[in-house]
């Protein structure tokens, strides 16, 4: 066990190391980040900001030198920084546990050898692997194996020329064609595991998004007993299969009934935001306990809960050339709202600038005055 105030490290400077950094300084650790950007936000509030690449040695040396344990933020870290850490301290999750949750190939991979369900796919290392592809496969989604987030690096395809078009406008790097699929509605589970397996899962949580990035977040999720136990049954697997320790999130696609694992984040995710403000013990905690080898905390929620994402786009609303400050006032009259902005120096649309989440007693009215919410701050359905 880790006790405070030992020094963590954090690969990566964005909002969930941020948010990290807070849950550390609450228990009284201090904290690294390690992230290029110099104006990172999690550097920015961090005990000790290293701004490096995440594969530079004199950087990674400093980590294993002044931290008694090590963790990430987002999965594309390379693993090798990982695995070298891992030499010399704690680092949780392992490399390995990241390497197959930042190739979606590698992941694909995964849960068809331990059985987990997912849509049915292909792996495309080059053209001839599409002439080959199953043609139910068609219509699909080709997506790139690496570096893929938020609608990145995704093609929708009708048949084999328009896949080897998209193949090769993705410049023949390896990648996934996933059938596509009629799906009722998108789940996820946040969960946090121990060392010595034991597991606490966060309530499952309903999603729904625009333009291929995480929009509103429910919770509880408007579905059944037996799916949402199902999913959460099904992510404590992939967990277990992984010898995982920390954070972990696992999305869902459900496609008439069935629940078909989409993809896993190795970290705490975007749909578990909700549980800062609705939670006993929030994911970023979790993380720092899971990290530390503390106990972990109870995941169990207090309240309903509806997160809003609030993009870089809020900011051009008044003027499409220019970013301007939304009027935050709108959303800080409403008393049951919880506003988190990441401090991040530049606002681009398509950008996670920051989320609310509404909190109460009853889920409709939650959602109610949390869809208000958002189209007072000028977020449309298109």
């Amino acid at each position: 066990m880790i006790l405070p105030p030992a020094t963590l490290g954090m690969l990566g400077g964005g909002q969930l190391g941020r948010f990290f950094v807070i849950a550390a300084h609450e228990l009284g650790y201090r904290v690294v980040v390690l992230d290029p950007d110099a104006q990172s936000p999690a550097g920015r509030i961090a005990d000790r900001h290293l701004v490096a690449a995440y594969d530079d040695p004199d950087a990674l040396n400093q980590m294993a030198e002044s931290c008694a344990a090590v963790t990430t933020e987002f999965e594309n870290v390379p693993a090798g920084s990982l695995a070298y850490l891992s030499k010399f301290l704690p680092v949780r999750p392992s490399a390995d546990a990241v390497a197959i949750s930042q190739n979606r190939s590698a992941e694909k991979g995964f849960l068809r050898q331990h059985g987990f369900p997912h849509a049915p796919y292909a792996d495309i290392r080059c053209e001839e692997d599409i002439a080959q592809a199953n043609a139910g496969l068609f219509p699909g989604i080709l997506k790139v194996a690496r570096f893929g987030y938020d609608g990145k690096g995704q093609i929708r395809v009708t048949g084999r020329e328009e896949a080897l078009l998209a193949f090769r406008q993705m410049k023949n790097e390896p990648c996934v064609l996933e059938q596509m699929l009629p799906l009722d509605y998108e789940v996820s589970v946040v969960l946090s595991r121990d060392e010595a397996g034991g597991v606490k899962c966060f309530p499952v949580a309903e999603n729904s998004h625009r333009h291929g990035i995480l929009d509103v977040s429910i919770v509880p999720a408007r579905t059944g007993g037996c799916t949402a136990g199902d999913a959460q049954e099904i992510a404590e697997g992939i967990a277990r299969e992984m010898g995982y320790v920390g954070t972990l999130a696992v999305e869902f696609f459900v496609v008439r009934g069935r629940l078909l694992v989409n993809e896993m984040a190795p970290r705490p995710h975007n749909s578990g935001h909700f549980s800062i403000d609705a939670c006993v013990t929030n994911q970023f905690e979790q993380q720092v306990r899971a990290l530390t080898g503390l106990p972990l905390g109870e995941a169990r929620a207090h309240s309903a809960s509806v997160m809003v994402n609030l993009l870089g786009d809020l900011w051009y609303l008044r003027d499409p050339h220019h970013a301007h400050e939304p009027d935050w006032a709108q959303l800080l009259a409403v008393p049951n709202l919880k506003l988190h902005l990441y401090g991040k120096h530049h606002a681009r649309p398509g950008r996670k600038m920051g989320h609310f989440t509404v909190i109460g007693s009853d889920a409709a009215e939650v959602q109610k005055s949390a869809l208000a919410a958002r189209q007072l701050i000028g977020i449309r359905d298109e």
